[in-house]
């Protein structure tokens, strides 16, 4: 089979064999937002033809290619959801190389009530074995940065932290990009940042001590985004370890960031353990043994 992960701006395909083993990889920056005129079938024949002439005819496809902005969209699946229920709420699309599924997004909603969704972070918690055998807590690092609760092989909840979106607007398009330089993006000055969160007065107050620090010469211009980074991340992560103390845990994403994530989390008193990118192939193929192919 094929497995897609299409984001919103990166494309990624893996060819797995029976087994579930990697024979193959390609990726490439054409994302969904990088798709002229919605030639979604096409870029995919583009991207997988050699695959295609080699006999493969199953394709899955996660991730926001299955959004409101994608090829099609596929509705949210409320939680709890395990791969075999993702499996049955998969979303045909037309392709004429190849049967070509959609999974599905997850919908949950936190303790006040308020809408949770995802699209392709599911397949990537799917894809590690031991969260599914033994349950625990998923953080899928980035943008929109993803949390989620793991029991009985199933996703049970989640929530979001938009930490790298903000960091980017507060960088990009506030006052405190005015004294900001390049800089390291971590190190002590991200150590210190994330002693900072743990502080009384909370992160809008934190945040704005990013520029008072370097106007009083306490921070340098090029240590103020590294700090700033530790201020968003120690707040994201003592926000949802709040009532999981003790809890493994597990890191799903590029190494660069599940490390800076993994050494965040130790700081502020909690375990980790990391897995890299190729989650999101052992997730489509552990839907795909589920699906019905004609």
């Amino acid at each position: 089979m094929i497995g897609i992960d299409w984001g919103t701006t990166g494309f990624r395909a893996f060819r797995i064999g029976d087994d579930g083993t990697i024979g193959d990889r390609r990726s490439s920056p054409r994302g969904i937002l990088n798709v002229p005129d919605a030639r979604f079938g096409d870029t995919l024949r583009e991207e997988i033809g050699p695959w295609l002439a080699l006999g493969e005819d199953r394709v899955l496809l996660s991730g926001m290619i299955g959004s409101r902005q994608g090829w099609k969209e596929a509705p949210y699946l409320p939680t709890p959801a395990a791969p075999a229920d993702v499996a049955a709420a998969l979303t045909d699309i037309a392709f004429d190389w190849a049967q070509a599924k959609l999974v599905p997004g997850l919908l949950s909603y936190d303790a006040a009530g308020v809408a949770e969704v995802m699209r392709g972070e599911e397949t990537q918690i799917f894809g590690v074995p031991a969260l599914l055998a033994n349950g625990g807590i998923a953080c899928l690092p980035g943008t929109h940065s993803k949390w989620a609760t793991v029991a009985d092989g199933r996703i049970v909840g989640f929530a979001t932290h938009m930490t790298g979106e903000v960091y980017a607007a507060l960088k990009g398009h506030t006052i405190l990009g005015r004294t900001m330089r390049e800089g390291a993006s971590d190190g002590p000055v991200f150590d210190a940042g994330l002693a900072r969160s743990a502080d009384p007065g909370g992160l809008l107050h934190h945040i704005f001590g990013v520029r008072a620090q370097t106007l009083v010469g306490a921070l340098a211009e090029t240590d103020a985004a590294a700090y700033l980074s530790g201020i968003l991340i120690g707040h994201e992560i003592r926000a949802a370890l709040a009532s999981a103390t003790g809890t493994t845990v597990h890191i799903i994403g590029a190494p660069e960031l599940t490390r800076l994530y993994a050494r965040a989390i130790e700081a502020c008193g909690g375990v980790a353990e990391q897995h890299d990118g190729d989650a999101a192939a052992a997730g489509l193929y552990a839907i795909a043994a589920h699906a019905v192919w004609t």
